[in-house]
Order: structure tokens, then sequence, then C-alpha cells
């Protein structure tokens, strides 16, 4: 694991990697296919992992979280970052920011709370007090329209608080958001990561000017979405635009079932790893819901093989 401070140059060199984690049937680490869902995104050339929603670490317990980020910190390249989720409450907060000094990654991303339970005052106490105990800034979600106060954002990022911002406020039209635009006035744009897929990152790179973004449909095809960064960086939009196409029927059903079980399942069944029973509160795919999933997932991981 890359434990140096996470450059602009680092983060716009990979897509940052939003995987599932697997899991065995007594809700433990499954650590063999963890390793093989790794090493599927490390051979593709992925350098950046970032484990939050989609690894359900609202949910994992406390008393598995230092045993859980050690072995990601011994399972991934020297020179990969890994970046853990802690929270999204304050006690959680308290509870995980030692384990992630102590492992020495090199930041933590703080979970989005849920609207109305927390004010923006309340939300900047508790990353100041996690990038205290860090010794380091932090990766601050933005998930819903307005969730923070933009003036508060840059005071944060001023302070050297909020190092980046995952930016994951879902829009009809990507290219109308007066949000981002918000955030972009009061802090360098290559601080805010593109935080929802493939679907709004060509509108999210030309239309606003961000440098990186992240993916969970990676997990399952992690060089085509490496080649639609590729594309972009080279300003090639007819070849990021078709790349793209290829992940939509997953990102439809990941939209459609929830993002985090339907990619959790969709690594199973086209075949990259087994990742086992999704934790409550969530729960695994039934009927159409992984019929649907499962032809996309194999008809992207077809298109992921071939490339």
């Amino acid at each position: 694991m890359k434990t140096a401070p996470v450059t602009f140059a680092h983060l716009a060199a990979s897509v940052i990697a939003v995987p599932p984690l697997a899991q065995t049937a007594e809700f433990g680490l499954a650590r063999e296919q963890n390793i093989a869902l790794i090493d599927h995104l490390q051979a593709a050339g992925v350098r950046s992992l970032m484990y939050g929603g989609n690894a359900n670490f609202y949910n994992i317990p406390v008393s598995t979280y230092a045993d859980t980020l050690e072995f990601l910190a011994e399972n991934t390249a020297p020179d990969c970052w890994v970046i853990p989720a802690v929270g999204p409450d304050f006690g959680r907060i308290v509870d995980q920011a030692p384990v992630v000094r102590d492992l020495n990654f090199p930041m933590a991303m703080a979970l989005p709370a849920a609207k109305g339970s927390y004010t923006d005052a309340g939300m900047a106490t508790a990353l100041r007090h996690l990038s205290d105990k860090l010794a380091a800034p932090v990766l601050m979600y933005a998930k819903h329209d307005g969730c923070v106060d933009p003036k508060l954002a840059g005071q944060l990022v001023e302070d050297g608080v909020v190092a980046y911002v995952k930016y994951a406020v879902v829009r009809a039209d990507a290219k109308a958001d007066d949000f981002l635009r918000a955030l972009m006035d009061v802090m360098d744009k290559r601080r805010i990561i593109s935080g929802i897929g493939e679907r709004p990152v060509i509108d999210h790179f030309t239309t606003f000017g961000l440098t990186s973004f992240t993916s969970g449909s990676i997990a399952v095809a992690p060089r085509l979405s490496m080649a639609i960064l590729h594309a972009l960086q080279a300003g090639d939009l007819k070849r990021a635009a078709e790349l793209r196409e290829t992940f939509i029927p997953l990102e439809d059903c990941r939209d459609t079932f929830g993002p985090a079980r339907t990619i959790h399942d969709a690594v199973t069944l086209a075949g990259v790893a087994d990742m086992g029973p999704v934790a409550p509160l969530q729960s695994n795919l039934v009927g159409e819901q992984r019929h649907r999933t499962a032809a996309a997932a194999a008809e992207l991981y077809a298109l992921e093989r071939a490339a």
C-alpha cells in the first residue's frame, strides 16, 4: 500500500475503484476472494482503491475494522493508494480514526451522514476531529444537493482539514449543477472527484474540468473503465462515449436495485470473484433483480476480457 500523501497527479493517474468487500457465510472477511478482486483491479493498472459504501463500511463492525484495514494494507501493491471510510456517525469516527492512523493509511473518507442528522457546524467539527487524529487531511463526501455550505467546505480546505471532495450528487442533467459550480468557486477543481461512476464522467470532465473519477462497476471491467479515463485525458470524447455505453446496462441495474448490493452481486455473477452474502442491513439480489444483473454483468465482463 502506498502511504505517501496523495497528489493531484496520482489521483488523476488511475480511476479510483470503489469495490465491494467479499464476505464469508458468517459475515467474516473472505480473504482469498478479496485478494482475487484486488488482483483483478491491479492487473488492469488500477492504483487507487476506496473502501466505502460499495464495501458496506456503514455496517462493518468496529470490532473487525482493524483486521479488515490491516488485510487491505498488506494485500495491495506498494504503489497502490487505499482509502478506507470512517463514520458516518461521530462515535464510529472516534473509534476508527486511530486504526487508520496506526496502520499508516494516507487519508480516510468520512461517509456521508443522513439528511437531517447533522448540522454544517457539527459536521465541520467531526471532520476537524478526524483530521487532527489522523494528522492528515481527509476526504469529504458530498452526496446530496446542498449537503454542505460551499463557503464552509472552502474554509475546511484552506485550513488543511479537507484535501478532496467526492462529489456524488445525482442530476438528471450532469451539465447543469449549480452546487458543483459553487464548490469549484471555493477550491481547486482538482480537489473535486467525480464520484458517481461512468454515467456522468464525460460531462464532469468536459463541462466542469474535473480530472478524476470513482467507479464501482470497474470491479467487473477495470480495463474498460481505465480506457475511459485515458480517452478523456487524450481528448477523444467519441471513444470515451463508446466505452461508457458498455457500462450503462449494469449502471441501470445499480440505479434500479441499489448501487452497493448490485455491484456486490455483479462481481460474483460475472465470475470475477465470489463476494458471498451482503451484510445486513442490505441483502443480496433475488429473482428478476438477479437475472437482469447477471445478464448485464456477463456482457460487460465479456467485453472486458476481449479488450
